[in-house]
């Protein structure tokens, strides 16, 4: 991390050596957007940087566009991409599909270049592998101009994140959302304490287990299911073992029980909100809503 101070005072060449690589390839807009300074806020900082490729010339903007990598392409596999493209596209595994899926890929690539002149673009920190192939669909069926600006829409997204990455201070931009959930035992009026909970990823009908947790004395876990960051788009899954907790507690089910494990499928559309997923629950009957 740098911070804010240090790269208002630093000159010009120190500025771009610090934010060059935020933006694709493309260390210039780093260079017009130091002459902003100095900046009052993080997200001030990558303001007058977005603003630098707003307001670019129509042509200089498309060779911008036109320098990021392909989605889960060949260079993903060869890992020859920038340092910030590598760890995003390998976050979400699109630098090592197998070979049934990788063609796939590649088509969609080629039908998107042909069709737009412009690689696909999209923030996948905010997306799982299944929203970043629906969204590739949907694009595909979208005009040039309204792809350009759905292009400089994610570039805004991807490079809000690096920059909230990289630099703190003052002001740092809205990036992070958050999931929690709250296990009410509605049989005894009290939060109920020492349910497991599971967390998994819907990922093309099958479910991979993000994390796990147990319900303190409050009803809640002590960590958060998911770790700082934007939400990723997609279905989750949460599912509650309340069998083991309510033979634990001595009351009188039946056996086997009516709720063993209650699970709770749910989308995420906003990677930057709070989706809190409560369970009110006894042995006969449960609730779930979205609370806040």
């Amino acid at each position: 991390m740098i911070t804010l101070d240090t790269l208002n005072a630093a000159d010009t060449a120190g500025f771009v050596a610090a934010l060059g690589a935020v933006f694709e390839d493309a260390p210039w807009v780093a260079e017009r957007a130091a002459a902003a300074r100095p900046f009052p806020t993080v997200t001030a900082l990558h303001a007058a940087m977005f603003a630098v490729v707003q307001g670019a010339a129509p042509d200089e903007q498309v060779r911008f566009l036109a320098g990021h990598p392909d989605l889960a392409g060949a260079a993903a596999r060869r890992q020859a991409m920038g340092a910030f493209s590598t760890s995003e596209q390998a976050a979400l595994g699109l630098d090592r599909l197998d070979d049934a899926r990788f063609p796939g890929f590649e088509a969609m690539n080629q039908e998107y270049r042909a069709r737009f002149g412009i690689p696909f673009i999209l923030c996948v920190r905010r997306h799982t592998r299944t929203s970043v192939l629906a969204c590739f669909a949907q694009r595909l069926r979208s005009v040039p101009e309204t792809e350009r600006t759905a292009a400089l829409e994610e570039v805004f997204l991807i490079t809000r994140l690096r920059i909230a990455g990289l630099v703190e201070g003052p002001g740092m931009p809205q990036v992070a959302g958050r999931l929690s959930t709250h296990v009410l035992n509605t049989a005894l009026a009290r939060p109920a304490a020492g349910v497991e909970v599971e967390l998994f990823e819907i990922d093309e009908d099958a479910a991979v287990k993000l994390a796990h947790g147990v319900t303190n004395s409050d009803g809640r876990t002590d960590t958060p299911l998911l770790p700082a960051g934007p939400l990723r788009i997609g279905q989750y899954e949460m599912r509650f073992r309340v069998g083991a907790y309510f033979a634990g507690l001595g009351l009188p089910v039946a056996e086997p029980p009516f709720f063993d494990v209650i699970p709770v499928r749910f989308g995420i559309a906003e990677p930057e909100a709070h989706y809190h997923v409560p369970l009110l629950v006894s042995p006969g009957t449960y609730t779930t809503y979205r609370g806040s």
